[in-house]
């Protein structure tokens, strides 16, 4: 039987909002909400992987399990397989790499990435929603060129990533959610790359692997998630939370 883990990269040191993980929304950090979302999916263990002795305290007061890896790396990537390195687990065959700023990530959504991934025996696999013409030009949602529709066929390759749009006219563009799962073996030859010049200039470690002829698979997400990458991003997302609850 396939075993699949999940890992959630966390720090504290984003420059657009500091100390972001610690946050509280409900009287609970954003961390220990992305990691209660990772395990009710039932997919395998969860783990917070984290430089910061702070993060790793805070998910284990919660009774959550995280590995305190070294503070400065160059992805989150990176540093999830350093975790897993640490975990010292010979009997998985996938990692999903769960993002620590999506809390309102569709359990549904991750799960059926894993399913497909392993169905479709993926190397690298992730998801993507409508895009919403009006974020062509915005650069915190990173959009994917994939080579099929994958509202209709629900599974299709990459074409490329990127951050606008521009003029250039795409037939099937779609808003990127950052999660992705990895067979081991794919997740271990991706840190042994070096950083591409794409990768650098355009901040997208996914560029990595299209430069070096990693095919990366698309899965249709339902939902579109909303990620916490400013004051005013936690701040929605604080509101649509509290009124759900």
């Amino acid at each position: 039987m396939t075993k699949t883990i999940i890992l959630i990269p966390s720090r504290l040191g984003a420059s657009r909002l500091p100390n972001k993980p610690l946050l509280k929304i409900n009287s609970k950090s954003l961390i220990n909400h992305v990691y209660e979302k990772g395990k009710s999916t039932n997919i395998g263990d969860v783990y917070v992987a984290t430089g910061d002795k702070e993060i790793f305290d805070e998910v284990v007061r919660n009774k959550g399990k995280s590995v305190l890896t070294l503070k400065d790396h160059f992805t989150g990537t990176d540093r999830i397989f350093e975790a897993y390195k640490q975990l010292n687990l010979n009997d998985v065959d996938y990692v999903i790499n769960l993002q620590g700023d999506e809390p309102l990530i569709d359990t549904e959504d991750i799960i059926n990435l894993n399913n497909l991934a392993i169905k479709n025996n993926s190397d690298i696999a992730t998801l993507a929603c409508k895009l919403d013409s009006k974020n062509n030009e915005n650069q915190n949602i990173v959009k994917v060129v994939c080579n099929k529709n994958i509202e209709k066929e629900q599974f299709s390759s990459a074409e490329c990533f990127l951050r606008v749009v521009g003029t250039k006219k795409f037939e099937n563009i779609y808003h990127h959610i950052g999660i992705y799962i990895y067979k081991v073996t794919a997740l271990e030859k991706f840190i042994n790359l070096k950083q591409s010049s794409n990768e650098i200039e355009f901040k997208l470690e996914q560029l990595r692997a299209i430069d070096n002829n990693m095919k990366i698979d698309v899965i249709f997400a339902n939902s579109v998630p909303i990620g916490v990458d400013t004051d005013e991003d936690y701040m929605e997302i604080k509101k649509l939370m509290e009124y759900k609850s």
